[in-house]
């Protein structure tokens, strides 16, 4: 009898986990639900001082919507890769030409960002505040907009128009108290890099006080974790030699990663739940006759807290310096190859504001908790974070099974229900920038809990300059 069992198909994960999670998430987000219809969403009356200014956001976004979507569209059907975003610089920056306003492209050390700024007439910046909002536009390989960067990139666009025209008219009509700066700043290379970071080091975020952007997902949630990341490319060097006359005159490269990997998967039962690890080897030889004297492992490091990631790296440091040794061969260490992101550190007292937005908008955002931190991943915007208080909102574009970075995720990218979301955020930021300028209250919350989540923290403070 034919031996078929090198044809069977590669044995399918268990959902069961995920059906048990979903439950409670679903049971979770059913309850939020019934909170916010029997409260009712916050009236706008709560907040005096703004809520004409908040009518008048949200009709510039509906004035805006035919150009968002078409922006949304266009990036979608036009995908580029980090660094290379030059098609999406030039669609953002001619929406921002047609509505009147300078933009200076190749900024802050990045070829492909953007910036464009507005300032009240009697701006102060020792009197008054900056808000930064942020606009990704790059795509992954292959797969497109599967993380709906053109949603964000229309989103960002739209809150910066909304809340420059709504603060321009109110200082044209004399309306007082409303002072301050609004950066668009348009943010490449966040997949799989760390343009946000390099955009900090040329100085995007100097007289920045507070920074907000959005991110598409299968949940509406105002607050949710994002883990830091670092990544490592390994080299192992040892000695060939012919793998069946003279074995023992070898000194074997990719033993000593096979020893690294064991190592890797063996310490995860040592990690923090929230800890991750990915590692592929990928150089290993090319003939089975030739030991190899070359051997290259990528490997990702993530964690939700910054110094639980520096004891992790320690420990891979170990880890990668025994396998050495015990192959005998040499190994190099390149830490860092694009700088390390830190966890998103997420201003509730924003996040708040954030979820009244939204609420008015027909739309429930979830808090904290109630889908699971283990649904993470990494993003620069934790840099961000981590410098100004800075909020990074979820918004529904999918059913709750499409997870980001697939090529259904990419396909509702580019939906009607994209198209929605892309309004509302817009709207949603621009009424929180205008409440950060508009309200010191707010703006001193806000400050007070970042300064007792820790205050400003960079990437070098960590891991010192990567």
């Amino acid at each position: 009898m034919e031996d078929m069992s090198h044809r069977r198909a590669p044995i399918q994960p268990s959902t069961a986990y995920l059906e048990y999670a979903g439950r409670g998430v679903r049971a979770r987000v059913r309850a939020a639900h019934e909170r916010q219809e029997q409260g009712g969403p916050q009236p706008l009356d709560a907040y005096p001082e703004q809520a004409r200014l908040w009518r008048a956001a949200a009709a510039r976004v509906r004035g805006l919507s035919g150009e968002l979507t078409e922006l949304l569209h266009h990036l979608h059907d036009h995908p580029e890769l980090a660094f290379e975003e030059t098609r999406a610089q030039q669609a953002i920056t001619g929406l921002l030409h047609r509505h009147g306003h300078h933009t200076d492209s190749g900024v802050h050390g990045v070829s492909t960002a953007l910036r464009s700024s507005f300032s009240t007439p009697h701006f102060d910046p020792a009197a008054h505040r900056t808000v930064a909002v942020m606009a990704e536009y790059d795509a992954l390989p292959d797969i497109g907009h599967a993380c709906g960067h053109n949603i964000i990139a229309a989103a960002g666009a739209g809150a910066y128009l909304a809340a420059v025209d709504t603060l321009r008219d109110a200082a044209d009509a004399g309306v007082e108290g409303v002072e301050g700066r609004v950066i668009l700043l348009g943010t490449p290379a966040e997949e799989g890099h760390s343009g946000k970071e390099y955009m900090i080091r040329g100085g995007a975020l100097d007289g920045v006080d507070m920074a907000v952007m959005i991110h598409p997902f299968s949940y509406d949630i105002a607050s949710h974790v994002w883990v830091g990341r670092r990544t490592l490319r390994t080299t192992f060097t040892g000695v060939a030699a012919h793998a069946s006359s003279q074995p023992y005159m070898g000194r074997n490269a990719l033993d000593a990663a096979s020893l690294a990997y064991q190592g890797i998967g063996l310490l995860r039962q040592q990690m923090p739940p929230s800890d991750r690890l990915h590692a592929v080897i990928t150089e290993g030889g090319h003939r089975p006759s030739v030991i190899p004297d070359r051997a290259v492992m990528d490997i990702y490091v993530r964690s939700l807290v910054p110094q639980a990631l520096v004891d992790l790296s320690a420990r891979i440091d170990d880890i990668l310096d025994g396998a050495a040794l015990m192959a005998g061969v040499r190994v190099e260490k390149g830490w860092d190859t694009h700088p390390p992101t830190l966890p998103v550190r997420n201003n509730e007292t924003l996040a708040a504001r954030w979820a009244t937005t939204q609420a008015h908008r027909g739309r429930v955002s979830l808090p904290a908790g109630v889908v699971p931190d283990s649904v993470a991943a990494s993003t620069d915007f934790g840099n961000v974070s981590h410098l100004v208080p800075a909020i990074h909102p979820m918004v529904k574009i999918a059913p709750e099974d499409v997870a980001l970075h697939t090529r259904e995720f990419a396909r509702w990218s580019r939906s009607p229900e994209a198209e929605t979301a892309a309004r509302d955020s817009a709207t949603g930021l621009a009424q929180v920038i205008i409440d950060i300028l508009a309200d010191p209250e707010l703006a001193a919350a806000a400050r007070r809990e970042f300064a007792e989540a820790g205050g400003e923290q960079t990437v070098a403070d960590y891991f010192g300059r990567g």
